[in-house]
Formats: structure tokens, sequence, C-alpha cells
């Protein structure tokens, strides 16, 4: 439960990821509740089988992007500690997302004239703060300038979220 909160304070942009050191066990708990709330959203949004795959090829592209990324800058010792600060963010702000999603179906359900605005609001928040966040993890793990680390961010998000979310549509 410590590893965790020290994990979770990454979100408030405290700690180094770097200094934080997972268990194997760890690491596969964070990979489950990664696949499971990515799931939840998913069948939420869309197919829930389609939901699924698109999660099964989000998590190729996050660890495929990681280990490139890794490879380049032949840091290649720090896979672990990276994948696993990055996956506990996401999975807190994916916990957050399903928060959102349960508001959406409630607003829908007693007919809140600005159910999409909040809406898009709470989702424009939760992609701002991710960005943040995987920015922060890598400015620390590697002492990126904040431009380079956002942009850095940005391309994961794009490379995670955007190459699955195309090839679902083909």
């Amino acid at each position: 439960m410590k590893l965790l909160t020290q994990y979770l304070w990454l979100c408030w942009f405290i700690n180094n990821p770097a200094d934080l050191v997972p268990s194997k066990s760890f690491m596969w708990k964070t990979v489950v509740f990664y696949l499971i709330s990515g799931c939840i959203v998913e069948g939420l949004i869309a197919d829930p089988a389609d939901g699924s795959l698109e999660v099964f090829l989000r998590t190729i592209m996050a660890f495929s992007s990681i280990a490139v990324l890794l490879l380049i800058v032949k840091k290649w010792q720090y896979f672990n500690q990276l994948f696993t600060a990055i996956f506990v963010c996401e999975n807190f702000i994916m916990t957050l997302a399903i928060a959102a999603e349960a508001l959406d179906f409630v607003m829908v359900m007693n007919r809140e004239e600005y159910r999409e605005e909040i809406s898009i609001s709470l989702a424009v928040l939760l992609v701002g703060w991710y960005l943040a966040i995987v920015g922060y993890i890598l400015r620390q793990f590697f002492s990126y300038k904040t431009g380079v680390s956002v942009i850095l961010a940005f391309s994961y998000f794009v490379l995670t979220y955007g190459i699955p979310m195309l090839v679902m549509d083909i």
C-alpha cells in the first residue's frame, strides 16, 4: 500500500519516479488494473468486444513506446520503473474517467441541460492532467526541459490512444 501511495503522489507532481522501485507483483497488478479499467471505460463508450481489443492494442503500443524511448536514450534499465509510473497514474486517471462516465449516465437520466458541456469539460481536464503527469514523469526520469517532456507526453498519448483508435476505425 505504501508503494501505491508513493506512485499516486506522482499524479500531484510529487516524488521522483526514478526513486520508486516496484516489485514484480506490483507491476503485474498495475497492468491488470490498466486492462480492466480500460475495458470498463471502452465498454461504456463503445461495443465491449471492440473496446477490449482497443485496450489490448493500447497496452501493446504503451509498452512499445516506452521500450523504444528507453532504447533510444540507452536507459533500458528503467523500463519497469517507467512503465509502472505511467501506468499507475494512467490507472488513476482512468478511474476518474469511469466516475465521469457514471456522472454522464446520471446526467442523461436526469436530463441535465448542460450534460455535454460538463462531460466534454471533464474529458479535456482529464486528458490535460494525464499529459501533464506523463510529461512530469519523463522530465523527472530524463531531466528533459518542460517543453520536450510535454511534446514526448503528447507523442506517447497519440501513439497509445490514437493509433489503436485508428486501427479500430478501419
